[in-house]
Formats: structure tokens, C-alpha cells, sequence
């Protein structure tokens, strides 16, 4: 069972029905309990990033999440969820994230429109683990205006470009991280979750 997480951020209905497509046994949560015994987590989201982490906190999850994850068991972070992922955001201020990779959140530069909304394309740089098989230059769905800036770049899966060649997703032992959404990016979004079910024998 890969648990998402309801922590009022995120449209867990489309990430619902897309993991459930291809056979992750999905449900909704948002306890101490049901992120311990799940046997991978989903950390969705779209918003602001305080507002994320002032309510992860208000439901008391937040040290779960991140005992879960240096556990050793799946992870995967999607758009605001791969985000919190870092160590601070720059949005609307400056505010502290799950501090499990090092790194920041940034707003796009002056000049381009944002947010960055609609149809881009991935510049893949690891060929296997989530992207196997998936065809370099592809799109997929993105929504945000914010893009993660990680310290160390070996992390890092796909690039995207944006006025700057961000990083649209990460992967590191058991966390993989999506800038973009997977549940609104059609067959190369679901061949993303497969691929996920795939690698951790899920």
C-alpha cells in the first residue's frame, strides 16, 4: 500500500486514481500510524510552501515523515511535495523545509510568465529507475512558479527548460522527487508510476 498524504494541499483525487491505474494500492492518510505501516508514501501538493509546512506541523507528522524516509522505505514527492523535500523556500519570504536533500526553492527569474503552467519537456539525464524507457525531450504537466535548486547535482534525473534548465525531478536511493505532475501527464505520467511500482517491487 503507498499511502498519500492528506495534508489539505494537494487534488488527491487525480493522484489517487492515476497510482491506483497502475496497481500501487493507494490510499489516503494523514496519521502518525497509517505513514508507519505503509509500505511506500506519497507526499502530493500545490500551494505555498509555508502554508504546507504550517500544516504538516499542525497535524504533528512532520518527524514521521522524515523518519519514514530514513528508513529506507519508497518515497515519492510530487510538484509542492518535491519541493519540501529541500532545506528553505524563498516564497513569500523565507521558510524552512524537510531538510532531506540540501538545496533551495526559488522563484523563476524576472521576465518569463509564471506561473510555469502547461506542457515541457524533460532532459533526461539517468536513463533508468523512473525514466527507463521514457524518451528523452518528452513533455509532461507542469504547474509552479517556484523551481528546486539542489546542492549536489548528482541527485538530479531531468532537467527542464524555463529561462533556467531547472531540476524537474530527483532520484537518491529511495526518494524520487517530480516538479511536474505525473497524474495529469497522460501515458508518459502513468509509464513514470509503473516505473516507480517497478524499481521498488511495489
Amino acid at each position: 500500500m503507498i499511502g498519500i498524504i492528506d495534508y489539505g494541499m494537494g487534488n488527491l483525487g487525480s493522484v489517487f486514481k492515476a497510482f491506483d491505474k497502475v496497481g500501487l494500492n493507494p490510499k489516503i492518510i494523514n496519521t502518525k500510524d497509517q505513514i508507519k505501516t505503509s509500505d511506500a508514501l506519497c507526499l502530493p501538493g500545490v500551494g505555498a510552501f509555508k502554508d504546507a509546512m504550517d500544516n504538516l506541523k499542525n497535524l504533528d507528522i512532520i518527524d514521521d515523515i522524515i523518519a519514514f524516509i530514513k528508513s529506507g522505505k519508497p518515497f515519492i514527492g510530487i510538484c509542492l511535495g518535491y519541493q519540501l523535500l529541500f532545506e528553505k523556500s524563498y516564497e513569500f519570504g523565507e521558510h524552512k523545509g524537510l531538510s532531506i536533500f540540501k538545496g533551495d526553492v526559488r522563484l523563476f527569474p524576472v521576465g518569463v510568465k509564471i506561473p510555469h503552467i502547461g506542457w515541457n519537456q524533460l532532459w533526461i539525464k539517468k536513463d533508468d529507475g523512473v525514466f527507463k524507457g521514457v524518451e528523452n525531450g518528452t513533455f509532461v504537466y507542469f504547474v509552479h512558479s517556484y523551481y528546486v535548486n539542489p546542492q549536489d547535482k548528482d541527485i538530479i534525473s531531468t532537467y527542464t527548460d524555463y529561462s533556467v534548465d531547472f531540476a524537474s525531478s530527483i532520484e537518491y536511493e529511495n526518494v524520487v522527487g517530480l516538479q511536474f505532475h505525473p497524474e495529469k501527464s497522460q501515458e508518459v505520467g502513468l509509464k513514470i508510476l509503473s516505473n516507480f511500482k517497478e524499481k521498488y517491487k511495489l
